[in-house]
């Protein structure tokens, strides 16, 4: 039983940590291909219009996550038409989300550039990839809706597959429309929606073949189903939130304190983390299926294994990531094409920074555990200190208090206060045992 419950874990969190991990690489593709192919300006500016896509990012992986949540506790419990009920409703949310998201991106670009911070020298650079990126956002969005679905309907080596395959055909495409094509930071964004929109094609074929429990279908929507998804995927969509977020604080401060220097040396940086949080999001999303069906079966040692399970990997994986990152800073600068000047000054900032994301890591898969058992309020509770209320507060005061360098151990400080919150909450939660519904 134990070495069925590690081979489960196996089997699930490490294709999801590499899957999170590969489609990060778009973002960091296009980092690479748009510093080398276009300039430290435009890499500068896709970093500006990152908070939106990232914003985007979170509210499809609140619909998703939301919807997969009660679906894998749906399928722990044996109503399977009852999980093809919600599947089918979290998917027409998914398409009614990201139409408006698409509206709003190509229809007010110049707006939402502006409202970022984009100044004379990085505005048009944003405008081009923020309007490319908003035409596919609506295949984007499925796709990876699809693929969390499909993780749950035991296929996370077809996930695994379809992120390899599109991650391969965004290489390709950044490397033809930035060099050949001379595109542009327009060129990557393209290269971007086209390869999530073949990922998009390729998991189709899985439904048009009816392999496994989940059916496209007519359905009655029910608007209390509705608002059942937004619940349970409230917790980690509030959690996508917090790299958008600090990302949108640290830049505000770092244009007010140190000017482009420190706007093109976080460009860096926080590639760099969103590459991490990618990995951490990855072995809580893993873990999901394992913690709702054993919650929905109402198996508290299987439960209590994977959780302890998580934690491990979360503290192991952030500990080598951290680690990597710090030895390989400049390596990295020289990746993304970053000029001398940048790259020293992201020498000296990035280990003040990386020391945080051991704690985050712990942080996301706390919050994972507790959305993933009906524990949703309390989940919610503990992303909004984490993402929107804690962390702006230190980036922002820090800096006051301490100085222009304390901004870079913003992460460290807001994580560790979170981490101590959640231990206490999450203590009192459980004091009488796991409590099932």
């Amino acid at each position: 039983m134990y070495n069925a419950k590690v081979r489960n874990v196996i089997r699930y969190v490490f294709p999801a940590i590499f899957s999170n991990v590969c489609f990060f690489l778009f973002t960091i593709v296009d980092a690479i291909f748009v510093g080398r192919g276009v300039g430290t300006n435009a890499l500068g500016a896709i970093n500006l219009v990152s908070p939106v896509i990232m914003a985007v990012g979170a509210v499809n992986m609140l619909i998703s996550i939301g919807g997969v949540s009660i679906y894998a506790v749906r399928v722990g419990q044996g109503d399977i038409e009852g999980a093809n009920r919600v599947f089918r409703h979290g998917m027409v949310f998914q398409l009614c989300a990201s139409f408006v998201f698409t509206l709003a991106g190509t229809l007010f670009v110049e707006r939402i550039c502006a409202l970022l911070g984009a100044n004379e020298t990085f505005h048009q650079l944003a405008v081009e990839y923020l309007f490319w990126y908003s035409l596919f956002i609506i295949p984007s969005a499925l796709s990876i809706g699809l693929q969390n679905y499909c993780r749950n309907d035991d296929a996370p080596g077809l996930v695994s597959m379809v992120v390899i395959v599109t991650t391969v055909c965004n290489i390709f495409g950044d490397w033809f429309l930035i060099y050949p094509m001379a595109m542009g930071t327009k060129g990557a964004a393209i290269a971007t929606g086209i390869s999530q929109t073949i990922g998009l094609l390729i998991i189709l074929v899985r439904f048009a073949r009816k392999r496994g429990n989940l059916r496209f279908g007519k359905t009655k929507l029910n608007a209390g189903l509705f608002r059942d998804i937004i619940v349970h995927g409230l917790p980690e969509g509030i959690s996508q939130l917090a790299t958008p977020v600090m990302t949108l604080c640290m830049n505000f401060v770092l244009i007010q304190r140190i000017g482009d220097l420190g706007v093109n040396a976080f460009s860096v940086i926080s590639y760099i983390a969103s590459f991490s949080m990618a990995a951490f999001f990855g072995a809580s999303e893993g873990l999901q299926p394992l913690f709702g069906q054993s919650y929905g079966a109402k198996n508290e040692k299987d439960l209590k294994f994977y959780f302890k399970a998580g934690l491990s990997i979360s503290a192991v994986g952030s500990a080598v990531i951290t680690v990597l990152a710090i030895l390989l800073g400049k390596q990295i600068c020289g990746l993304f094409g970053a000029d001398a000047t940048t790259t020293e000054y992201v020498a000296a900032a990035l280990p003040q920074f990386a020391v945080g994301f051991i704690i985050t890591a712990v942080n996301v898969m706390i919050s994972a555990y507790l959305y993933s058992t009906e524990r949703s309020a309390l989940s919610t509770s503990i992303s909004i200190l984490r993402s929107l209320i804690i962390n702006s507060a230190v980036i922002l005061i820090l800096p006051h208090m301490f100085g222009n360098g304390a901004i870079w151990f913003s992460l460290l400080v807001y994580e560790a206060i979170v981490l101590v919150i959640a231990a206490i909450l999450l203590r009192r939660s459980e004091r009488n045992g796991i409590q099932f519904q």
